[in-house]
């Protein structure tokens, strides 16, 4: 256990003198200490039976339990129930890993063609309020912080649009003191103007925040749970609103009240046990599909990046080929879900598993704050802030949509129609 309290520990060395004392005063203050299911006073409560759902499945799931005969049941079946889907992520499927490949490959081209989307993400901002020890954008990790302008945020997005890109994912810091509701509405409103689907992946907020974001031109929501496993999500978030594990797990239910038309989710694969953490993710979406059966709903399959202080971070256990397991596995539970792949991958494994099981992935990415001229063009801007982790596949949009067609499938910047 201290190897892994010490992988995610942000040395004091790195600190700067400020953010030491502070520091050193969270360890003092016992309101640091809350209980990861205390609602702050601003979180909405709502009524739902999805978390039970999904969590009674989590705890009762042993992925040593199950056998070779297990799992070519489950690749028998026509449809993939959940005690079929558990065998999957199971290690016993790993030798069965080419069979989910080609199960995985037919059940994408029956409902997906041979079709890629793309995506980029577009940081505006990297202050945050929370103390999540693995996330470079930590309160307490010294790094240059930056909030964009609305100037600043047009031309950003205006450099984007420029080299063809029609869905942008708009993202900060989980601070609603410098990145407050009103910001990020302004923010998205700028966004339509540029692109035909904008999503957003900010801290979660209450029903009505949500349905005044879908307003402002919001299309859909992600949010990451990072773990579903509640002890270590106690050791990895110690402050913030973000440590509140239950009001971070019903944000895509308030957010499709909110009327949002698409929801995603994720789990960061490697911070606890990845295949409980797959589990829930799936069960997740597989429970709310059935709740809100109207809406467009996908996963994302992250794992942990290095990050600015702390290069030693990385994804426990989860190799190549259990993230290519953990995929397959998505696709043939849920085969009409999306799946993203991010940059956090390599381009030789991203090129792989589009022709497998994801539909989308990001392109022409950049994790920092106001330096996609710099990136799209060559040309030094002025300022920016600090990335939020280290990427792992650099390629221009250009280059990937090259490569996506050359693997023989069609990419895709979108296909929505507005009328």
């Amino acid at each position: 256990m201290k190897d892994e309290k010490d992988e995610f520990t942000i040395r004091s060395s790195h600190l700067s003198p400020a953010a030491l004392e502070t520091k050193l005063r969270l360890e003092n203050d016992p309101s640091a200490r809350r209980d990861i299911d205390d609602f702050f006073p601003d979180m909405e409560k709502i009524e739902s039976d999805i978390c039970d759902k999904v969590m009674k499945n989590v705890n009762s799931f042993d992925s040593l339990a199950y056998s070779a005969a297990d799992v070519k049941a489950a690749l028998e079946r026509e449809t993939c129930s959940v005690a079929d889907f558990k065998a999957l992520l199971s290690p016993a499927a790993e030798p069965f890993l080419e069979q989910m490949a080609e199960r995985a490959r037919a059940e994408t081209g029956k409902h997906f063609g041979n079709t890629v989307y793309l995506f980029t993400p577009l940081y505006i901002a990297n202050y945050c309020e929370n103390y999540c020890v693995y996330c470079g954008f930590n309160c307490y990790n010294d790094i240059k912080r930056m909030k964009l302008d609305m100037g600043q945020i047009e031309h950003e997005m205006k450099v984007i649009a420029d080299s063809g890109m029609e869905e942008i994912l708009i993202l900060t810091g989980e601070s609603r003191g410098d990145s407050n509701l009103q910001y990020i509405g302004e923010a998205v409103k700028l966004a339509s103007k540029y692109f035909r689907m904008v999503g957003l992946e900010i801290y979660p907020v209450n029903t009505d925040e949500y349905k005044f974001l879908r307003e402002c031109g919001a299309d859909y929501v992600t949010v990451f749970q990072e773990t579903y496993d509640r002890t270590r999500y106690a050791d990895l978030h110690l402050k913030g609103h973000k440590r509140i594990w239950r009001y971070r797990f019903d944000a895509q239910e308030r957010a499709l009240r909110g009327g949002m038309r698409g929801v995603a989710f994720s789990a960061l694969l490697g911070l606890a046990d990845f295949r409980k953490d797959a589990l829930a993710s799936a069960l997740h979406l597989y429970y709310l599909q059935r709740k809100y059966p109207h809406a467009e709903m996908s996963l994302s399959c992250p794992r942990l990046r290095p990050i600015i202080n702390n290069d030693k971070i990385s994804p426990k256990d989860v190799h190549e080929r259990q993230l290519c397991q953990i995929i397959c596995a998505y696709r043939i539970f849920l085969p009409y879900a999306g799946i993203t792949v991010s940059s956090r991958e390599s381009a030789s494994f991203r090129n792989g598993i589009v022709k497998i099981a994801a539909t989308k992935i990001s392109a022409g990415v950049s994790t920092g704050i106001g330096d996609h001229e710099d990136k799209y063009e060559g040309k030094n801007s002025g300022e920016h802030g600090d990335e939020q982790f280290e990427i792992n596949d650099g390629r221009s949009l250009k280059k990937t949509y090259e490569d996506i067609r050359d693997e023989g499938l069609q990419p895709v910047l979108n296909d929505y129609l507005y009328v």
